[in-house]
């Protein structure tokens, strides 16, 4: 019998993947279609958990071939991240559009992304107040002190390393090693080497021009191959999203995230509040936030149900470009924002567990020179957050051991964990997109009709 309804569950899944397939030979659009995904799987996710309850065998064995379709799609976005960061980079510089303000443009992507983790920083620290939330309010059962052991372990193996030690680790010593992703700090250090490579080819252009040329060319050619793959990758996204929010809604304990309602109230009261900032930065520069949010409405619904940034890459920077950013700003931009700054989750998330965390040890979170060294800590510590899951893990580690906290206590999360993840990615991606229109509106290189013109759509169609 267990086997009869995994297969009416499969056979359903199939059916809602092909009226999308229907919505798309149609030629809805894009954005239309997401959305579409995200409802189909909310309402089939809450209909499997109502049938059959989150821990049931049906579940997991329906949810493992629902991942064929979502697992295997978000795998199929990190096969492309690395290649089109390195490509994207050097296609840059072989169009002179980085070379000359290289220095000022990478120093306003990193600003703004730090700027707005401390931001971020101190929204956490005001939603953690508001709502008066203690660690101690949180029942500790035994995962959650399966979780704090865990924390223990990961603090213990990075105890030792020192902030001159993290910066060290941003360099890349192996670049074909940083290419496969094996490295938290993999996509800075690739960064970083195709700036290198791009850099040694302006040289041979002033001295080499003819190999200059034909290096360029190459670059040119590689660039189309990747983003044929990106764009074919990018077609499948309403049947990612939709296999990935069924499997999400379906699994979740839910009576687990009602008890904790508090804290998942003012996790995404402050996740709203950050991505509020967001759209006032582009309004105090002239932007129309309603613009941004419907443009990147695809790009955010995705972030929002895998939980990845790094696989949210490829639609970071296709957005950024609809958005009127040049290839070099978007591919910085994003690729800078999946290791340094990420507002959710080295942001917001580790500020507010510092401040539910610090009664606990007779610290007051209240004290102006505690809240001025979180925020600080909170945003230098932003650098090297790898974007994808266990991040927002990592930050609140480096944090609560800096502001010496217990560390274990960060575990109390793990049964709504998933659920505040969701909104933290999406607000991760979102301050990405935000510093990369910034700063081409900062240095006068964006292209403002291109923002403006509702036709400039992520539109992917077959």
């Amino acid at each position: 019998m267990t086997s009869l309804f995994v297969i009416l569950n499969v056979v359903i899944m199939i059916a809602l993947i092909f009226a999308l397939y229907l919505m798309q030979s149609k030629r809805v659009s894009f954005s239309k279609r997401v959305f579409a995904s995200l409802v189909l799987g909310l309402i089939f996710g809450f209909g499997l958990q109502y049938v059959y309850g989150p821990q049931s065998e049906i579940i997991a064995t329906s949810t493992d071939w629902f991942n064929i379709v979502g697992t295997g799609y978000i795998r199929l976005l990190q096969m492309i991240v690395m290649p089109l960061i390195f490509i994207s980079i050097l296609m840059a510089f072989t169009k002179l559009k980085l070379s000359n303000h290289l220095g000022k443009i990478s120093t306003l992507v990193i600003g703004i992304l730090v700027g707005t983790t401390a931001i971020a920083a101190a929204i956490g620290i005001a939603a953690a107040v508001v709502f008066d939330l203690e660690a101690i309010q949180i029942e500790q059962g035994e995962s959650e002190a399966q979780r704090g052991a865990q924390l223990e372990e990961t603090y213990a193996e990075i105890e030792g390393q020192t902030l001159p030690q993290q910066i060290v680790a941003l360099i890349p010593s192996n670049p074909f090693l940083d290419l496969t992703g094996t490295r938290p700090t993999s996509t800075i250090a690739v960064v970083i080497f195709s700036i290198i490579l791009g850099i040694s080819y302006l040289g041979l252009k002033r001295n080499q021009p003819e190999h200059a040329d034909l290096f360029a060319t190459a670059v040119e050619v590689l660039y189309s191959l990747i983003m044929g793959v990106v764009k074919m990758v990018i077609r499948l996204t309403p049947y990612g999203v939709l296999a990935i929010m069924t499997r999400t809604v379906a699994t979740s304990d839910l009576s687990a995230i009602l008890s904790l309602g508090k804290f998942v109230t003012a996790s995404y009261v402050a996740l709203i509040a950050m991505f509020l900032v967001h759209l006032l930065l582009l309004l105090v520069n002239g932007l129309n936030p309603v613009t941004y949010v419907k443009k990147a409405f695809p790009v955010l619904a995705f972030a929002f149900t895998s939980r990845t940034s790094a696989g949210a890459l490829p639609l970071n920077i296709s957005t950024q470009k609809r958005l009127g950013v040049s290839d070099g700003i978007a591919n910085l931009a994003g690729s800078f924002g999946l290791s340094i700054g990420q507002n959710g989750c080295a942001g917001i998330y580790p500020a507010m567990l510092a401040v539910m965390i610090a009664p606990t040890v007779g610290i007051d979170a209240l004290t102006p020179s505690f809240l001025l060294m979180l925020i600080v800590v909170v945003a230098i510590s932003s650098f090297g957050v790898a974007g994808v899951g266990g991040g927002a893990t990592f930050a609140a580690i480096i944090v609560l051991s800096v502001m010496d906290l217990p560390v274990a206590l960060a575990g109390l999360m793990i049964s709504i964990e998933p659920l505040i993840d969701m909104g933290r990615t999406a607000v991760n991606v979102s301050g990405s997109m935000t510093s990369g229109i910034l700063t081409s509106k900062l240095t006068g290189d964006l292209d403002t009709n291109m923002y403006h013109d509702h036709n400039q759509t992520l539109e992917v169609q077959a």
